[in-house]
């Protein structure tokens, strides 16, 4: 299976462009990780691109035992359980426990970012108080606009009374001849 998802150069350069050959992960991502992982060993750039290369290669492979659980279950959307029974179909069921861990702090981490996401909480202003500052603000803006309105017809009026008063003759000359 893995010699079916892995593409050569010349391969993929007589097909066209293959999209597989441009997903990769970031080198400066993978780069920082081996930094943290290993930080007193120097490693060689053909052993970098040879990491990334085999992580990404890693990814597409769950990634697809995973879309075809999900397949078999007759869902849509892959969702953990169908990567954590992935990951045992491919032999690699010592890493469960971790992943599951890891799902756990993602979650925590995106709970922790909802409830700092909402700024109505975060003022302190009950939300009643608020919807009333709002319509406060949009009534003062339409009586604003009201009274731009009044003064843009006041002069357009006087513009119109000018121009009438200017366009007719002069009737007080009385003219008897």
């Amino acid at each position: 299976m893995v010699a079916s998802i892995m593409t050569t150069p010349n391969t993929s350069s007589a097909i066209g462009n293959n999209e597989d050959d441009e997903l990769t992960l970031p080198r400066a991502s993978m780069n920082k990780m081996i930094k943290e992982l290993v930080p007193s060993v120097r490693i060689a750039n053909e052993a970098r691109e040879l990491v990334l290369n085999c992580c990404t290669e890693f990814i597409h492979l769950l990634s697809s035992e995973a879309n075809e659980i999900c397949n078999q279950l007759h869902k849509k959307t892959i969702n953990a359980e169908h990567i954590f029974l992935a990951l045992e179909k491919l032999g690699f069921g010592d890493y469960q426990a971790e992943a599951e861990a890891v799902l756990k702090d993602c979650k925590a981490v995106a709970a922790k970012r909802r409830r700092q996401s909402t700024r109505l909480e975060n003022l302190g202003i009950p939300e009643e108080e608020l919807l009333r500052q709002q319509q406060e603000l949009f009534a003062r803006a339409r009586q604003e606009q009201a009274f731009a309105d009044q003064q843009q017809w006041e002069q357009l009026q006087a513009a119109a009374q000018q121009a009438q008063a200017a366009s007719t003759p002069n009737d007080d000359v009385d003219d008897y001849s």
